[in-house]
């Protein structure tokens, strides 16, 4: 009896150095003849797959940019792993950030896979699985597996970055919303004591959580009215507690407190504080600051205690920035207000609110008022004549 076809474990095309065939498994391997004279081959999902490993193969030969794929036989797990141990320069915080998206988010899918197999179709189908699910998580994965892979790349270990997915792990910051002055008043009326300053800080110095609860107080300088910011106090993801820089290497700063809080920050030191330089301005248990989570659930009761529940603790803060903005604030000033390290940052505060509006309006307004000095007055008085002139016909 006849067949139709070719059967599997026979190739299916052949090509000058190279070929593609199926294998028993229902698999596709795609084999090569590398310029160092050694037969190289690897193993795809589809036929797709292993076709354009095959075509990348030859091209990069062509233009002197192979690279022997038996260097990327190291998987990502264990690619990723080292990758992660070697970096000094990340937070604490951050670390532990990356090593659960990589234990949760990448390798469970992904881990196994040897990096030079790799390919863009994989990477798309994980993310595209995850997006659907978690999708700001999916986009901070997919940046994670993008950077990590770009230094395969960058040690010539593969050849390109198999995360070609379009438009993936873009950053996309909606409009966050922002509170009132009144609104945040009653805010910090509705909690305990103890715990208003907090909101008052991140608001009018427009400091993040972890800086907030950072504070001890020594920070603090009264006869100048000022905080200095030099620490942070985090939690990670697995719940360890941490005390460490600023966020950004501009975190460290100087601010100068608003005069209507200064009594109230004094209030503070003298009467819930303890007289230690050391003492924690917003003390917990055991000689620590309070736990994020403890300033976070204070301000889910005030924030629909005013009838906001769409605020978040952060948005507080940017509520801040939004007022200094507001109130002339150039894109430096509102850096170093911010702690930020770049101006893109700051510049998000600079969009229009309605109260600076209507303030500008005014101001305009102001300019068109006639009087003898300004050139709107002289060219009405220039067209009464004129009109007196001609009769009262007006101008042709």
């Amino acid at each position: 009896m006849g067949t139709s076809g070719k059967r599997r474990g026979q190739p299916t095309r052949r090509r000058p150095s190279g070929a593609i065939s199926q294998l028993p498994s229902g698999k596709w391997r795609a084999r090569h003849l590398g310029p160092d004279g050694h037969r190289h081959s690897a193993t795809f999902t589809t036929k797709a797959d292993a076709d354009a490993w095959l075509a990348a193969q030859r091209t990069d030969e062509g233009r002197g940019a192979w690279v022997d794929p038996r260097l990327g036989r190291v998987s990502l797990a264990e690619w990723a792993t080292d990758r992660l141990e070697r970096r000094s320069d990340l937070r604490p915080t951050t670390r532990a950030k990356y090593r659960h998206l990589l234990d949760r988010h990448i390798l469970p899918v992904l881990g196994r896979t040897e990096l030079g197999r790799l390919t863009p179709s994989s990477v798309r189908s994980w993310y595209m699985a995850l997006r659907a699910v978690h999708q700001v998580t999916a986009d901070d994965a997919y940046r994670l597996l993008r950077a990590i892979l770009n230094t395969a790349v960058a040690d010539e270990v593969i050849v390109r970055n198999p995360c070609q997915v379009k438009g993936a792990g873009q950053v996309h910051s909606p409009e966050r919303p922002t509170g009132t002055v009144a609104e945040l008043a009653a805010a910090v009326q509705s909690v305990p004591e103890r715990y208003q300053l907090a909101l008052l800080l991140t608001a009018w110095c427009q400091l993040r959580r972890g800086e907030v609860l950072g504070l001890q107080r020594r920070d603090v300088d009264l006869l100048h009215s000022s905080i200095r910011v030099e620490r942070s106090w985090a939690v990670t993801t697995e719940g360890m507690q941490v005390l460490g820089d600023p966020k950004t290497e501009k975190g460290t700063r100087v601010l100068a407190v608003p005069s209507h809080v200064t009594p109230l920050l004094a209030d503070h030191l003298d009467r819930l504080i303890d007289p230690s330089p050391a003492a924690w301005l917003f003390p917990g248990r055991e000689e620590q600051p309070i736990t994020p989570r403890t300033l976070d659930r204070m301000w889910e009761r005030a924030r629909r205690t005013v009838g906001r529940p769409d605020l978040r603790l952060h948005d507080v803060r940017h509520s801040g920035l939004t007022w200094a903005a507001a109130s002339g604030a150039s894109v430096a000033e509102l850096m170093h207000r911010g702690g930020h390290a770049s101006p893109a940052a700051a510049l998000r505060y600079q969009h229009a609110t309605a109260d600076r509006d209507r303030a500008i309006a005014d101001a305009l307004a102001a300019l068109a008022e006639p009087t003898e000095a300004t050139p709107i007055a002289a060219a009405k008085r220039y067209v009464s004549r004129s009109v007196r002139t001609r009769g009262g016909h007006g101008t042709r």
